[in-house]
């Protein structure tokens, strides 16, 4: 067997740090995860892409132009643009747009890299808002520049040609997200708006919570359509069935000159020619008629006015009888009627007439010559014409911002306009969706969040006591209720074993048992002996 030989220990001193330096050092509390911005680089198809982050705005185009029909002092499109980071930016060197004037107009355009044609690949347009002081009335929305031999960026206005008109809008508690677009009729060949179906989602949020928010329309070649903010659909339809007015004008139409015949009758029911009044019918018989079984109350004051003149009142010192008349001192409660049931001259109340009818009128009946409400007839629409690819819209070349708004710094960026999705979610991940990132690194916790909506709305403390208190509660009261239950079955079980017991000793020494049952009646119960076996030979004695 090897020994160990006992190391000695080192002198206290020596080797152990003092008290104070072995207490454990509380942590640094971790800063949140810090998102690094990197401007996106447009891939794939695409025919505009635009981050800002050059800081300038060499490639698009102010509008010098005037407002029709408008006064010359608001006519003029002289709002500020400017390009800088937001307010509150989580992304140091994120730059985009910004809408800076309130009450003015606003015009700002860009060309595309090139045409777009609707053909065979959808288009899809995305860009990205942010209200940071939030928006009472104005819009965000952009235009998609028809391609017109005339289009002068610098002279864009409201009444410039575009193809479609896409984005948030809002005055008052109306939130809207429009998606127009402006239909060539094939026969006339003037043009008109045709706007898609409200949304049905909520977006009340998107215009209030002072966050970033991507706006994306995707119009595919077969019509459909699809609304999107923060890439969840929020709005979807059919171009042929979900615009108004309809894309395709009805086949037939009412005949603008066809007349109503003056013999039509249009009257469903008629007064029976046939009936007349019964002879007992009292057309002059009154409404109401005094109550006969009426008695005067006992001290009612037939001599007593019910109002009577103030004795107190005094007539003015500068009444004129002249210009003002014969001064009367103004009229009061009569102090008598108070303690009386009522005063002056008693008269019976008045009672429903039992035998009043009013006036007789033929019972209705139906009209044997009612002929239904009259329509002018139907005839060919000479305007009617089917159009069943209203994808092919209108080219566009360039895409604008015209706008008034009664807010300012209203923050655009990374404008893509593409026909390839996946190409459209690839520029939206490198923008949009490190904003978000940074936002929702930036964003405090559940208890912090929960304390900010308290301070806000002090009746969700009552809410959160409860939602805390109430679960504890019930757990104390489980847990006490299960612990008493449980000792009580422990005692019952316990306590029929030892009368079983007690039982079996009693039958032992006496033989038999006698039980009283309810009622009185007494039972007496002998056990059976048990047979004896008997012995063989070579067996070990036994006792039984």
């Amino acid at each position: 067997m090897v020994g160990l030989a006992a190391t000695p220990r080192p002198p206290p001193t020596a080797c152990r740090p003092p008290p104070h330096a072995r207490r454990p050092t509380p942590a640094a509390p971790r800063p949140p995860p810090a998102v690094t911005y990197k401007a996106p680089e447009p891939m794939g198809e695409h025919f505009f892409a635009e981050s800002f982050d050059r800081g300038t705005l060499d490639s698009w185009v102010l509008s010098s132009a005037k407002k029709d029909d408008t006064d010359d002092e608001i006519a003029k499109y002289d709002g500020k643009w400017a390009v800088e980071e937001m307010i509150d930016s989580k992304l140091p060197g994120d730059k985009g747009l910004v809408l800076k004037s309130r009450a003015k107009h606003h015009a700002i355009s860009a060309q595309l890299l090139r045409p777009f044609i609707f053909d065979t690949k959808p288009l899809i347009i995305q860009y990205e808002v942010n209200f940071q002081t939030g928006i009472e009335c104005g819009g965000a929305y952009v235009k998609l520049l028809s391609q017109t031999p005339d289009l002068d960026l610098d002279q864009f206005v409201d009444k410039t040609p575009y193809t479609i008109m896409f984005g948030p809008d809002k005055c008052g508690e109306d939130y809207k997200l429009h998606f127009i677009f402006r239909h060539k009729n094939p026969k006339t060949g003037e043009y008109e708006e045709k706007h898609a179906k409200k949304p049905d989602a909520d977006l009340r949020t998107y215009y209030t919570d002072k966050k970033t928010h991507l706006y994306t329309l995707v119009v595919n070649p077969d019509n459909s359509f699809e609304l999107l903010v923060d890439q969840t659909v929020v709005n979807s339809g059919n171009l042929l069935s979900d615009m108004t007015p309809p894309i395709n004008p009805p086949a037939e139409i009412e005949d603008p000159d066809d007349r109503k015949p003056e013999d039509w009758d249009e009257r469903p029911k008629i007064q029976d020619p046939d009936a007349t009044k019964p002879d007992d019918w009292d057309e002059d018989a009154p409404a109401q008629i005094p109550d006969e079984d009426a008695v005067k109350p006992d001290g009612w004051l037939d001599d007593e006015p019910e109002y009577i003149s103030d004795p107190d009142a005094i007539k003015p010192d500068d009444w004129d009888e002249d210009m003002d008349g014969e001064w009367e001192a103004p009229q009061v409660p009569n102090p008598a009627c108070e303690s009386a049931p009522g005063c002056g001259a008693w008269q019976r109340p008045v009672i429903d007439n039992p035998n009043y009818k009013g006036k007789w009128k033929p019972p209705m009946i139906d009209n044997p010559n009612y002929q239904g409400i009259w329509k002018p007839r139907k005839i060919p629409n000479p305007a009617f014409f089917e159009d069943l690819h209203p994808f092919r819209m209108t080219p566009f070349n360039a895409v604008g911002l015209e706008l008034w708004s009664m807010s300012s710094d209203i923050f655009f960026d990374n404008f893509f306009i593409t026909n390839d999705r996946i190409t459209a979610d690839r520029w939206a991940n490198d923008g949009w969706g490190l904003k978000k990132a940074a936002e929702g690194a930036a964003e405090p916790g559940l208890a912090a969040q929960m304390l900010s909506a308290a301070e806000e709305r002090p009746w969700l403390w009552v809410v959160y006591v409860l939602t805390v208190a109430l679960p504890l509660v019930l757990i104390i009261v489980f847990c006490c209720t299960g612990k008493v239950r449980h000792t009580h079955t422990h005692t019952h079980t316990h306590t029929l074993q030892n009368t079983a017991l007690d039982l079996k000793k009693r039958v032992a020494l006496e033989g038999n048992l006698s039980v009283r049952l309810t009622g009185g009646t007494e039972r007496s119960w002998t056990p059976k002996p048990r047979p004896r076996r008997r012995r063989r030979p070579g067996d070990a004695a036994s006792l039984d």
